[in-house]
């Protein structure tokens, strides 16, 4: 079933409002055929030669439809920037509709059709899908609000010409203006809407790239102010090293290079904490950059963390890291490959046999971070065997006793589940007693004694 599903499921949401605008203007071919062909094939034929017009009508629609799906198609194409624009296809387009209007006509009069509400209809489908397809390949909205009343009129005086009266001409025109202005609206605001889209899309790529490299320039931005200063004294104490030792100081130049040499082990200490302060992830700090980046991308982000404060408290740094890990490289996989479009972390925690109904019944003492999302794209991306972010999580989880899991929970819907234990709660004189910072409260203040 997921072979059956993927090809839509693993699309973008600009991809799948492509696919779904293309094959809407696929479906305008058989539609056309339908509704045209239709009309000399519903009348029972009077002579063979009544029976050669009417074919000669279903095969002029035919040659229509499939001229105009393909000129929509190339025009597509031409409004997301994809290619050049079909200036011979729409000219083959305006050519065929001109020529089987005009043969129509002719049918009309050398009584080949003997019905002028056939030919009539006819010709009216044909002029009205041509400015549907037509309003693809125009540029603005203005071409297209004077192309649908010139063809109306166009098209008025030829049947007026073709001989079926002033009358019948002057509701030729007005069917067109009324068809005409509604395919060609209809098709101008679709292709409109999926440059829109792909445009949209593209942002939302750009400012997920524009995340990452903020913060490579602010780790950038913090290397520089650490080990700028430290490497030029180095410098330019061991150049003053260097001449004070060709002058015949050798104690001088040496106290220099001690003093290089104090300066290097400074900046080893300074440069591990900078790199320790960009590998660590703090959880709070995580959370909010979470909402925040992932309400940037277009995604709608909500965070339910009440226990966040208490987390903080009972667990150690480094379990608070390993969390804050979780949030940062699920987000990014959220941004980098899902299709999302919600995204919702909760932090909780469970005491006690507690069971936590939004977290899934979790076991007691625990506290549970989730992080799900709609993407479906993500979990191709964060599965088992698929990339080592998983992997790596589940290093860091496992170094302070954590699990992870990770996978599809519903048929739109991705979660993954980090668990870490609580520290076990200290028993004294049969009562329980909770030590959040691991010291044993056994001293007396003030004469009274905390049991």
């Amino acid at each position: 079933m997921s072979r059956l599903t993927g090809w839509w499921s693993g699309r973008s949401s600009a991809a799948k409002v492509e696919l779904y605008t293309r094959w809407t203007f696929h479906l305008f071919a058989p539609l056309e055929v339908a509704a045209l062909a239709g009309m000399p094939l519903g009348r029972a034929p009077d002579s063979p030669l009544d029976a050669a017009g009417a074919a000669a009508l279903v095969l002029l629609t035919c040659a229509h439809a499939v001229l105009s799906a393909v000129v929509a198609s190339r025009a597509l194409d031409r409004v997301l920037d994809r290619r050049e624009r079909p200036t011979r296809l729409t000219g083959a387009l305006i050519a065929l509709t001109c020529g089987g209007t005009l043969g129509a006509f002719a049918l009309l009069r050398t009584g080949l059709v003997h019905d002028a509400a056939i030919v009539a209809g006819v010709c009216v489908g044909l002029v009205c899908f041509t400015l549907g397809t037509l309003a693809l390949c125009l540029t603005t909205v203005r071409h297209i609000l004077y192309a649908v009343p010139a063809t109306a009129l166009a098209f008025g005086a030829l049947g007026a010409a073709g001989g079926i009266g002033l009358a019948p001409a002057v509701g030729l025109v007005v069917a067109v203006l009324l068809g005409g202005t509604g395919l060609a609206a209809a098709c101008g605001f679709s292709g409109w809407l999926l440059r829109i889209v792909w445009e949209l899309e593209r942002s939302r790529e750009l400012k997920a790239r524009l995340a990452v490299a903020e913060e490579r320039l602010r780790f950038g931005r913090d290397l520089h102010d650490v080990m700028g200063r430290n490497l030029s004294v180095i410098a330019l104490k061991s150049e003053l090293a260097v001449q004070l030792s060709r002058r015949g100081r050798p104690e001088a130049a040496a106290d220099q290079m001690t003093e290089v040499q104090r300066i290097s082990r400074e900046s080893q200490r300074e440069l591990r904490e900078v790199v320790r302060g960009y590998r660590e992830a703090d959880l709070r700090t995580e959370l909010e950059g979470a909402r925040g980046v992932l309400a940037a991308a277009g995604i709608a982000c909500t965070v339910d963390a009440d226990g966040v404060a208490a987390t903080e408290h009972e667990l150690s740094a480094d379990v608070r890291s390993a969390l804050g890990w979780v949030v940062r490289e699920a987000t990014t996989n959220v941004l980098r490959h899902g299709d999302a479009r919600q995204c919702a972390i909760r932090l909780r925690t469970a005491r006690d046999g507690e069971a936590d109904g939004q977290a899934g019944g979790e076991t007691a003492g625990s506290v549970v971070l989730i992080v799900e999302n709609d993407g479906v794209e993500a979990a191709a991306a964060i599965v088992p065997g698929a990339g080592s972010g998983l992997a790596g999580l589940r290093e860091r989880l496992g170094a302070v006793d954590g699990t992870l899991d990770a996978g599809p929970v519903a048929p739109h819907s991705f979660r993954v589940t980090a668990r870490v234990p609580l520290p076990a709660p200290r028993t004294r004189g049969g009562r329980e007693t909770e030590d959040p910072n691991g010291h044993e409260e056994d001293q007396e203040r003030e004469g009274v004694t905390v049991t």
